[in-house]
């Protein structure tokens, strides 16, 4: 035991190897796999690509969704900047505004497509709405085409571009908008030259995760797309479904997974170099590319310098002024947003206590008809005491060994790390369908497919790397010199951890597990995959009733995990508070 106490306290990185070793058996020897499948190894030839690319059909599907993605991108993008804007200048409305924005983020995307298939629906509550108030005679189609994918899936995907931009804004000194305006400059010139440039890593960091992740969509526009807009998950998994020879799927993961890596590459290669220096860099480019335009506005530009120079000179050393109008359109614009992201799920909850036989909104009257439906059903307790154990055991797996590679990867120099983490969180960074199809190969081939062993493992590799980001961000804020200092006063490596490390980042280990379990209980495809329906998980059975049937009591099921995420935040809070207790405690009596 101390030899390898002190293997490990001379080489950290020996903590990562339980991380590194479930991620390679799971994941990484199954996409090495399923690429020589995809190539026909071992005679190795392009026929599987080739077949892909000479299916017109096919190519429709790649091209729709790589636009069906750029498309809920740009949306996301529109409605998120001005979003994340207003809520970096909140001042003390903003943490509220982040667990707004955060909430529906935390709910599952199964409850909140269901939710959507609520209010667009024929007899849905925008229609009923506009039939009720005379404005139309007949239910506008709102659903099952391309306009319901694209609200859909811009509602689940706007918190996922809001926060990095936030994270980014509030970083923004605000004096440096107040010298621009000192020195003559307009709000939205102040804004363009100074604040824009420092908020684009943030812009490029939301827009790579929503782009990205929006090329594995499946569920959603499967629940509220038409014939015409499916998109290449879709396809991946009629293929996988339809027929054993994986060669073709495994060909079209990989035009997925290649499409997912040109931007994770290109962002990978902005990110390094941001900062604002690349604009400049970009601003000389164009200018040199066209050089007729840019005399042309040179000229332009140089016509209202004398107007320019009388108007700064009136506006210098005057401070930013906002003005009541601005703030009235901020808070009108923030309201309708936070009422865009929030109204689904309070719907699912409303219409969970309706008493008909249909789902109605606003319900007649109240009962609790649906939840009685819920519990008293065997195949719903069934689904949702199997998600439970399932989300309960990974996320314990995931904690044990998502901390210590948390803790191992701390020790490492800055490059290693860096490289080690992006290895950790390739199952939660590339397309879901991608993992699903290479989790599920790898298990077939163990035997575990159909087992409760196989779908632990298949969701414990993306709850691993929730754990490790969470932990790895605690202990970038930990002071190692408490850790020496206990180990002068002759601790061994192991009641050091458990004295002084464990207690200041448990808050980080909880919100790590906490993240794991709600990752685990909301997981679809890589479950469908592996269990193959023989296992019902709870989000499994939503899935199949929302296939065949519009059964009220999946509004009972909705309402309770949209209420999950609230319990898992006050959860957390408590936890963060009592922790925050204890140190202040600790710092008031050393002794």
């Amino acid at each position: 035991m101390k030899t390898i106490q002190k293997r490990i306290r001379s080489m950290p990185i020996l903590l990562t190897v339980p991380a590194f070793g479930l991620l390679f058996a799971v994941f990484g020897i199954p996409m090495i796999l399923l690429f020589l499948t995809s190539v026909n190894a071992p005679s190795f030839s392009l026929a599987n690509y080739e077949g892909f690319f000479a299916q017109r059909s096919y190519v429709l599907i790649l091209f729709q969704t790589f636009k069906i993605s750029l498309v809920a991108t740009a949306f996301c993008l529109i409605i998120g900047y001005p979003t994340a804007y207003l809520i970096a200048i909140a001042g003390r409305a903003r943490p509220l505004l982040m667990v707004l924005v955060f909430l529906p983020w935390l709910t599952s995307a199964l409850v909140r497509t269901y939710a959507w298939t609520v209010v667009l629906g024929d007899n849905g509550l925008i229609n009923n709405f506009l039939l009720n108030v005379g404005l139309i005679d007949t239910p506008l189609s709102l659903i099952y085409n391309r306009f319901a994918v694209y609200v859909g899936m811009v509602h689940i995907m706007l918190p996922m571009m809001i926060l990095p931009m936030v994270s980014v804004m509030v970083n923004i000194d605000s004096s440096l908008m107040a010298a621009a305006r000192s020195m003559g400059a307009r709000h939205l010139t102040a804004f363009l030259r100074v604040f824009l440039p420092l908020s684009i890593p943030g812009v490029r960091s939301g827009c790579i995760l929503v782009f990205v992740v929006c090329l594995g969509f499946y569920v959603t526009p499967q629940a509220l797309g038409g014939l015409g807009d499916t998109m290449l998950s879709t396809l991946i998994n009629s293929q996988l479904t339809t027929t054993l020879d994986m060669a073709p799927t495994a060909a079209a993961a990989f035009v997925l997974l290649a499409m997912a890596l040109v931007v994770l590459s290109m962002a990978g290669v902005n990110l390094a170099s941001a900062h604002g220096q690349p604009g400049a860099t970009e601003q000389k480019v164009r200018a040199s590319r066209f050089p007729l335009f840019s005399n042309l506005a040179r000229y332009i530009n140089e016509l209202g310098v004398s107007r320019r120079a009388k108007r700064w000179a009136g506006k210098l050393y005057q401070g930013q002024r906002v003005t009541p109008w601005s703030q009235i359109i901020g808070a009108g614009f923030l309201t309708i947003v936070m009422i865009y992201l929030l109204a689904p799920g309070l719907i699912v909850i409303a219409i969970s206590f309706s008493a008909g036989e249909f789902l109605e909104f606003p319900p007649r009257e109240l009962s609790l008809r649906w939840y009685y439906s819920f519990f008293n059903d065997p195949s719903w307790i069934g689904a949702l005491w199997n998600s439970f154990q399932f989300a309960v055991i990974v996320s314990a797996v995931s904690t044990i060994v998502g901390t210590m590679a948390a803790f191992g990867l701390s020790r490492c120099s800055t490059r290693l790390r860096s490289s080690l983490t992006m290895t950790i969180l390739t199952p939660i960074t590339f397309p879901v369908i991608v993992v699903g199809v290479a989790v599920y190969l790898g298990l077939a081939r163990l035997g575990l497919v159909g087992t409760s062993t196989g779908i632990i493992l298949g969701q414990a590799i993306g709850a691993i790397g929730y754990v490790v980001v969470v932990v790895l961000a605690t202990l970038s804020g930990f002071d190692r010199r408490l850790e020496q200092a206990a180990m002068s006063m002759r601790a061994g490596p192991t009641q050091t951890f458990m004295r002084v490390t464990l207690p200041l980042i448990r808050s980080g280990i909880i919100g790590g597990a906490l993240f794991a379990f709600l990752a685990s209980f909301d997981e679809v495809i890589i479950t469908s995959f592996v269990s193959g329906y023989a296992i019902p998980t709870l989000p499994l059975k939503m899935l199949e009733n929302l296939k065949q049937q519009v059964d009220p009591t999946i509004a009972a099921v909705g309402a309770l995990l949209t209420l999950l995420p609230v319990v898992w935040l006050v959860a957390l809070y408590f936890t963060l508070w009592r922790t925050r207790g204890t140190l202040q405690k600790t710092t008031v009596n050393p002794a």
